[in-house]
């Protein structure tokens, strides 16, 4: 291996030839037709386990080795276990699903595997208790029956639980780099910008600016070097799209950075990645290696006269270097604070050199705009908002996990179609989308489409994809207070309304919640929360009151219960709660008494239960665990 021109070239016999290439899609597509058709006509069957974060962390990788060791031992042939990203259904990992048939198995655990082997595997019977359970309580045989994928189109999350993210050949059977082909041997840099601006797609990084007319402006800018970068540093507190992408599809990235490197003029890309994401960023640099093994990435790609390489930069997870200027301070090796814009980066970027910056989402969607047409792509959502959003369903919803679904699908489609509703038979009372730059939505908009002028138009934005639901155990007051406290240690200071108006709203905002402030402070609040608005020097200080405001505008009436009557509804400002029984509701089912961390609930099975509430420590467990809506503030 050799190095030339910041590019790294491996020995001419491990490149591949594009007859190669053909040969290896060719083969291997034939060979893994069984990941999508339930009707492959194999012996073989794959046995696939989710390796995203989320079943990681509840032993996936144990699974996998046990499953390989079981079938060693046991000489079983045709069976293959492949590690694959996230299938979605995050709440209902370990994830396992058995291909062709299609089986979903749930919650899978390390012990659970020679079972499966051994009744599905060596005697084709379905271990029914690992089954998946829909939010109704039916039992689900296959993927495709659960309500939760529906009403999805999986585009940017396409190869996501179908390939091995660290087999280069998979992607490639998938299609994978078969966009980047087309555009080197029979388009002109100016039709492929052509195709992404007609097909309408939009930054998926929270702007929502046209993808299309980025790509022009930094291909106009006039400079001897030109860079493209990829923002995988997603701050939001919820959200790990992004992170999902990279680690179930990491070459679909890649893929898509040469494609605006050829269309801009840049012959080098940066990613950009939180180091806190370590899967990712180990998928990412296998999948570079890979990528340059085979001659994708590095001098002369598939014979032309185009040549692209790409580095990892690793981010120590300031939420501000989410913003786009801050971001190229970070990778030049300084403190990541934003630039005063313009110039903007297409013009003076990293090192001052025109620069094409866009996220992980917006670049996996530009290889299916390349291979299916612009008018393919325009044709899925709204007039203005095209194409899919990926979002990351969290909070009190039955269905936890990642969704992709068309522009202009409602609010209420993805949290009760999709996400299965509120647990415990709570009331749905607000979602928050756009993390702390975003907006509470109440129930009385959850018809609105999701897309970013509905989302404008009621004050809150899409921003990245976290989409929180709150049920009505939850204080919207509180909720302020929470995300605007993310917003004041996470501010870099450089601006003064951000640096002191969000430390003098969160002040206001604490006074509130101990029920020591008066309407003046609402006005002050709210007068602030405006100013800030317009005054500071990013689009996150800029952002940052809209959590506030919105509550504000939605939820005023909670509001002035804490300034004029002292009060929590919800019971989540302590220093407000006064938490009690009601005896007429109470069944004295014990549930509120078991859990009770302090011992501060009496009472005789069956009989209406008390607090003492010089033990109360006004924790709020017993509201969110009564089943019977009992317990009240």
């Amino acid at each position: 291996m050799s190095t030339k021109d910041g590019l790294i070239y491996r020995k001419e016999k491990s490149m591949k030839t594009l007859e190669e290439i053909h040969q290896i899609r060719e083969q291997k597509r034939k060979e893994l037709d069984l990941r999508v058709n339930i009707k492959a006509d194999t012996r073989e069957k794959h046995i696939l386990v989710c390796r995203g974060t989320g079943c990681t962390s509840s032993k996936s990788p144990e699974i996998i080795e046990n499953f390989r060791k079981i079938i060693e031992e046991k000489g079983i042939q045709n069976v293959r276990v492949i590690q694959t990203g996230c299938f979605g259904l995050c709440a209902k990992g370990p994830i396992v699903i058995i291909r062709p048939e299609d089986t979903f198995y749930a919650m899978v655990t390390p012990d659970d595997c020679r079972e499966i082997i051994e009744k599905h595997i060596e005697k084709g019977e379905i271990v029914e208790r690992l089954l998946c359970k829909d939010v109704d309580n039916t039992m689900v045989n296959r993927l495709d029956e659960l309500n939760f994928y529906k009403k999805q189109k999986r585009i940017a999350l396409k190869n996501c639980g179908i390939i091995d993210p660290e087999q280069i050949d998979e992607y490639i059977a998938f299609d994978g780099y078969k966009a980047l082909e087309q555009v080197l041997t029979s388009m002109s840099p100016d039709e492929v910008i052509n195709e992404v601006t007609e097909s309408g797609l939009r930054g998926r990084g929270g702007a929502g600016f046209p993808t299309g007319k980025k790509w022009l402006f930094t291909k106009q800018a006039e400079g001897d070097q030109k860079y493209v970068v990829c923002n995988a540093d997603e701050g939001d507190p919820g959200a790990f799209m992004d992170r999902s992408i990279l680690e179930g599809d990491p070459h679909s990235v890649l893929e898509a950075m040469e494609i605006a490197g050829y269309s801009v003029g840049a012959d080098k890309g940066y990613i950009y990645v939180r180091a806190e994401y370590p899967i990712a960023v180990q998928r990412l640099r296998v999948a570079i290696d890979q990528a340059r093994e085979y001659g994708l990435l590095g001098k002369n790609i598939f014979g032309t006269d185009f040549s692209f390489d790409i580095e990892i930069r690793l981010g120590a997870g300031a939420f501000v270097c989410g913003e786009e200027t801050a971001l190229l301070e970070s990778i030049e090796g300084r403190r990541g604070q934003p630039r005063v814009k313009p110039p903007y980066p297409a013009n003076s970027g990293l090192w001052g050199k025109p620069t094409l910056i866009n996220n992980v989402e917006t670049y996996a969607n530009i290889t299916r705009i390349i291979l299916n047409g612009a008018k393919w792509y325009a044709s899925i959502g709204t007039e203005k908002s095209k194409g899919t959003k990926v979002f990351a369903l969290g909070g009190n919803v039955n269905n936890i996990g990642l969704v992709e679904v068309p522009m202009g699908t409602t609010l209420r489609e993805i949290v009760f179609d999709i996400g299965g509703g509120i647990p415990n038979g709570r009331e749905f009372k607000a979602a928050q989308t756009g993390g702390p730059s975003g907006g509470c939505i109440p129930k009385e908009h959850l018809d609105t489409p999701i897309d970013y002028e509905s989302l404008s138009n009621i004050g809150s934005m899409m921003g990245s994809g976290g989409l929180i639901v709150m049920d009505d155990s939850k204080c919207m007051v509180n909720i302020a207070k929470f995300y605007l406290d993310f917003t004041v240690s996470e501010s870099c200071g450089k601006c003064t309304p951000c640096r002191i108006g969000t430390k003098r709203m969160l002040e206001i905002l604490d006074r509130m919640c101990e029920g020591k402030a008066d309407e003046d402070d609402l006005y002050k609040l709210e007068k602030l929360a405006l100013n800030i608005k317009k005054s500071a020097i990013c689009g996150l200080g800029q952002t940052a009151p809209n959590p506030v405001l919105s509550t504000l505008k939605y939820f005023r009436d909670e509001y002035m219960e804490h300034i004029k009557y002292k009060k929590c509804r919800a019971g989540q400002c302590k220093a407000l709660a006064n938490i009690e029984i009601d005896p007429e509701k109470c069944k004295g089912c014990g549930i509120c008494k078991r859990n009770c961390p302090v011992n501060a609930i009496t009472g005789e099975p069956r009989q209406p239960h008390k607090i003492d509430p010089d033990v109360c420590i006004k924790c709020g467990t017993c509201v969110d665990k009564c089943p019977f809506k009992a317990i009240m503030n």
